[in-house]
């Protein structure tokens, strides 16, 4: 098994750099057959905090652009992705955090006051219809439409309840819980486990490997409308008062 560690500061914030090295690490993993499957996880507190609003915010029109299309890419691929993978969520894991632990097999979420859940709405962002294909694969059609349109993030306990999450555990026992699930799925047949997996999650990936110009561009254009950014203003201060 591999350990993919999200240490980028103290809230694991996603930025191109980051995004990037995900993007590599999942296609560095999948081709390696030494690797039977992989725990992502991160330090206590946060699993993720989702996008890096501060630094986002200073990007221009084609680094936003390039971001944009890495983000959607590595959606699909980490979806796409055949071996076993387990998340390991350490603490919040909001927005862009929670689709990372949405692109796994297996979800156990640390016992706390912690939240996890797609808020993007509340920031700004136009949801797209790959997130919601993405999100109903797991809670069904009804819930993840109600909850992507309110913003609504949840508590550990509320996430176990709606299967956002399959386990809710102490943080003494996040690792060695998800190792234990991941060596379940590992003790099967590589190939039956590999291919059923891929059986599984076909009509979702061909979902999210739609073209997604068009979706793109409307999630910019609301990005540099002044309503989003006196909103993003505004937590990006709290932000940088916390």
């Amino acid at each position: 098994m591999a350990y993919v560690s999200l240490n980028r500061g103290r809230s694991n914030a996603i930025n191109m750099g980051m995004l990037q090295e995900l993007v590599d690490t999942v296609d560095i993993l999948q081709k390696d057959d030494n690797v039977r499957g992989i725990i992502v996880h991160g330090h206590e507190g946060f699993f993720s905090s989702g996008l890096d609003l501060i630094e986002l915010y200073d990007y221009n029109e084609q680094q936003m652009l390039d971001f944009w299309q890495n983000f959607t890419h590595f959606i699909r691929t980490f979806t796409a992705f055949d071996k076993p993978a387990i998340a390991a969520i350490s603490g919040h894991s909001p927005a862009g955090g929670c689709i990372l632990a949405l692109c796994c097999d297996y979800r156990i979420m640390a016992a706390g006051e912690y939240i996890i859940g797609l808020n993007e709405l509340a920031v700004g962002i136009i949801v797209p219809d790959s997130i919601f294909h993405l999100y109903s694969f797991w809670l069904g059609q009804r819930v993840a439409y109600h909850y992507l349109l309110e913003g609504r993030l949840l508590r550990p306990e509320e996430a176990l309840a709606c299967h956002l999450v399959d386990e809710v555990v102490e943080m003494q026992y996040l690792r060695g819980t998800a190792e234990r699930q991941l060596k379940k799925y590992m003790h099967l047949e590589s190939n039956t486990w590999r291919q059923s997996k891929r059986n599984l999650r076909k009509a979702l990936v061909a979902q999210l490997s739609m073209n997604q110009d068009e979706v793109v561009a409307a999630i910019l254009k609301q990005w540099w409308a002044p309503s989003t950014r006196s909103i993003l203003n505004t937590i990006i201060n709290n932000l940088r008062k916390g």
